[in-house]
């Protein structure tokens, strides 16, 4: 496949790649690279011309909750475990109906296409075969990820709280179900976070995480209250990362704990030896008055870190809307503490794309070798014509203020992927 446009990619965060009107030619589902005249080998063969249009690598969302899409935007003005009791926990309830679980996912895949997130790694539910039909509808979608069933022992009301034989069970059984049957997505093992799931159940997960050798992901000190909770559940163990190093549950590369806010050195270090992303999510921060990641601390500190939208604490799956507060959320941060440079919007472009992609493997680039997942952006609005604009200022104007209009085409290893269902019957 050759394409024609105008690309913009990030191969590392203080660089930003800018190639006007050129081709980008693919072999299978990876880049060939990159060429502001096509080589003559090329030669006649079929060209998708968005000349004009500039290209971008698609959005990668490494800390989402697919049941709660449904609950985006509700319920901010109560804090985080107050919000997980009255509207999370009762909707996530309702997807022991299968019925009504598939027809939720449509709808959650649907927006995620929408938006122009091709790759996720996202919380299911408690129900296995609510986990099962998301990772099989994923996969006949054209989107690719992570999808984990979550699980919950402890702290639950009782139409969700699992027996911990039975959650282990039912999670080893997606996990064979899913290598025997499913090509692009991919089990990741999910204790929804240290107060809901009993040692037991950790370290049966843990133990599974080394038998499968599966990545995890979870929940790790959001809210102060939270942290004081976990505090008091595991008083012999010093702190909230160390619980899941206990356990298992740090997976050397292998390991997302979104939000991350309120970390001691010690466990910086811990979190830095294991190689743990860290999902920044500043709209979920922001919304449920949890904080704000040191993010520029973070990095500068070795820490890896991406920008994710946590849905439904996040109130739009639209990663471009994420990616504008952890600037802005950055440079807030930055007006109390001018010793700490904010993130640029190109930064935490690159923490959406080429940052998140790298827990996926070669990700989120146009580099050669790497998967062909993009974007074609073309305003929709005709007064976006009315200046004359560069490749880079309509980056900045649609991670600002665009939306699924704005996406005229979207790319997902190498393949071009319509809206994936047009009923969600």
């Amino acid at each position: 496949m050759i394409l024609k446009g105008n690309f913009i990619w990030m191969p590392d965060m203080d660089r930003l790649e800018v190639r006007e009107n050129a081709w980008l030619v693919t072999s299978g589902e990876t880049v060939v690279g990159i060429y502001d005249q096509l080589p003559p080998e090329y030669a006649g063969q079929p060209v998708e011309d968005w000349s004009g249009k500039v290209i971008i690598p698609a959005f990668n969302d490494l800390h989402i909750h697919a049941p709660q899409f449904l609950n985006r935007g509700i319920g901010y003005d109560t804090r985080l475990l107050d919000w997980l009791d009255t509207y999370t926990f009762p909707l996530e309830a309702r997807f022991r109906d299968l019925d009504f679980a598939r027809r939720a996912w449509k709808v959650f895949l649907n927006r995620l296409w929408a938006a122009g997130t091709m790759r996720f790694s996202a919380f299911a539910t408690i129900h296995k075969e609510a986990a099962w039909a998301l990772m099989e509808l994923t996969e006949q979608s054209g989107l690719r990820g992570l999808v984990g069933k979550v699980n919950m022992d402890r702290n639950a009301a009782d139409n969700l709280r699992e027996e911990t034989a039975a959650s282990l069970a039912d999670t080893e059984e997606l996990i064979c179900r899913s290598r025997a049957g499913l090509k692009h997505v991919g089990f990741i093992l999910t204790p929804r976070f240290v107060p809901s799931t009993t040692g037991a159940l950790m370290d049966g997960l843990g133990q599974l995480g080394e038998r499968y050798d599966l990545p995890v992901q979870s929940h790790l000190s959001e809210n102060p209250s939270e942290v004081e909770w976990v505090r008091q559940l595991h008083p012999d163990i010093p702190t909230y990362t160390q619980i899941y190093e206990n356990f298992g549950l740090l997976r050397k590369d292998k390991t997302i704990m979104a939000h991350a806010i309120y970390l001691s050195d010690g466990e910086k270090e811990l979190l830095r030896e294991k190689g743990v992303t860290l999902a920044h999510c500043p709209c979920s921060n922001v919304n449920l008055s949890s904080g704000a990641m040191p993010l520029r601390r973070n990095l500068e500190e070795g820490l890896r870190c991406c920008v994710a939208s946590d849905v439904a604490g996040g109130h739009t799956a639209a990663i471009n809307r994420s990616v504008a507060a952890a600037t802005a959320l950055s440079k807030v941060n930055w007006l109390s503490h001018p010793e700490e440079a904010h993130l640029t919007l190109t930064e935490s472009f690159y923490l959406a794309t080429r940052g998140s992609g790298a827990f996926l493997g070669q990700v989120g680039s146009f580099e050669p070798g790497f998967q062909f997942d993009a974007l074609v952006l073309s305003p929709a609005d005709p007064a976006e014509d009315l200046l004359e604009r560069t490749p880079v200022e309509r980056l900045e104007q649609f991670l600002c203020d665009g939306d699924d209009r704005d996406i005229a085409a979207r790319y997902c290893g190498g393949v071009l992927v319509e809206k994936p269902f047009a009923t969600i019957e």
